[in-house]
């Protein structure tokens, strides 16, 4: 007989093993190339020593004369909050009593619930990665009754619960998408009109997740203001190389920031990711000139064309007409812990809403990303895509 307490067993002994493989392999190819540690974690803080420059205790000398002076390795700490990732499931009563005399169909149903909190977390997972960490998904261009016209509806999908901000001050909280159309960079929300409330220019964001979001690569490849509590003013090294009104793609443009970055860092790129439109254009250039392309197969199943034996991977959430070139041995998921359930004081995964007949169980992960090497990476934009 199907209880709660042996769903709640399920959850802990058989599910968590299986999602978090899922999460941190096959949810993002550039996340599944990305090493992930407890190492470095204090408390709340992530505080991770980062190297620069090189050692200055070297010279040439006379014969007799005074050896270089000692110079050790020139060092900075870089400290970023860990950032709290939740994703929740949700199981009625009444679907529970109805399949409790039916192992196999209650199975199905734990199995479609945690499907849809992977494909969920999935894809915010890896939104993030391309983020800034403000979890601004778009920002809106006109409000017509509950349909919304934004600047781009790339990070958006049915089912999204979102909050519209005016400046630093949510305006309409919780409103869930209820259709996207991508090609008229529209879509729709749930509940009462908008207009009034929602004006052009205001911020979309993920619930509850303004500026509590992972330091992405939209945060790290900037040329201004601060990263991991360091100045760029005064710490150029933590300016990544970036070009942009690239036009059109060729092998120069690529191979122009390999170079720089090995030039300037000694950095070697190990992974290419784009977006669609410009690995179209990528191997459009290279069938004009009848060169061949070699496929490589990656961590998770992925598999990607390659460039010099580096694996170009195009992403959705990878802005349009962008290209990264990224030695990913520079980048860290600092964590406290792998994906853990949340569990009360009596050991429970599954617990009841308050007033409602319903169960709930929520996966928990506190992490951030550091790069502690930022010059060693580049940023190609304004790429005309095919």
């Amino acid at each position: 007989m199907v209880t709660m307490t042996s769903a709640d067993s399920a959850l802990k002994s058989v599910y968590l093993g299986v999602v978090a493989e899922q999460l941190n392999t096959a949810a993002n190819p550039l996340l599944a190339k990305i090493k992930q540690s407890t190492a470095d974690v204090w408390g709340k803080e992530v505080r991770r020593l980062a190297q620069y420059g090189v050692n200055g205790g070297v010279g040439a000398g006379t014969e007799e004369g005074d050896l270089p002076s000692a110079a050790g390795n020139n060092y900075e700490q870089f400290v970023t909050t860990l950032k709290n990732l939740y994703g929740t499931i949700e199981i009625s009563d009444k679907a529970v009593r109805a399949s409790e005399n039916n192992i196999g169909a209650f199975v199905n149903l734990l199995n479609a619930e945690m499907d849809g909190l992977i494909r969920s977390s999935s894809f915010n997972f890896g939104r993030m990665l391309f983020g800034d960490g403000s979890g601004v998904l778009c920002k809106v261009s006109s409000v017509t009754g509950n349909t919304v016209t934004a600047d781009s509806v790339k990070n958006l999908i049915e089912g999204m619960t979102v909050d519209f901000l005016d400046g630093e001050s949510v305006s309409v909280a919780g409103r869930r998408i209820t259709a996207v159309d991508r090609e008229t960079k529209t879509f729709t929300v749930s509940g009462a009109a908008l207009d009034g409330s929602v004006d052009a220019d205001d911020k979309v964001c993920v619930q509850g997740s303004y500026k509590l979001e992972l330091t992405g690569l939209g945060a790290i490849f900037q040329s201004t203001g601060s990263l991991y509590g360091l100045d760029r003013a005064t710490h150029k090294w933590m300016i990544p190389y970036m070009k942009s009104d690239v036009g059109e793609i060729d092998e120069t443009v690529i191979q122009t920031a390999i170079d720089r970055l090995e030039e300037r860092a000694g950095s070697r790129v190990d992974f290419i990711v784009c977006s669609w439109g410009v690995k179209r254009a990528l191997q459009k250039y290279f069938a004009q000139y009848k060169q061949m392309t070699d496929v490589t197969e990656l961590a998770g199943g992925y598999r990607a064309i390659t460039y010099n034996g580096i694996p170009i991977v195009a992403d959705r959430f990878c802005p349009d007409g962008t290209m990264y070139l990224l030695n990913t041995s520079d980048f860290c998921l600092h964590q406290l812990c792998d994906w853990k359930w949340l569990e009360g004081d009596d050991g429970k995964v599954m617990k009841q809403v308050p007033g409602k007949p319903l169960y709930t169980a929520t996966l928990v992960k506190y992490a951030d990303l550091i790069c502690t090497r930022p010059c060693g990476q580049a940023m190609l934009s304004g790429i005309t895509e095919a």
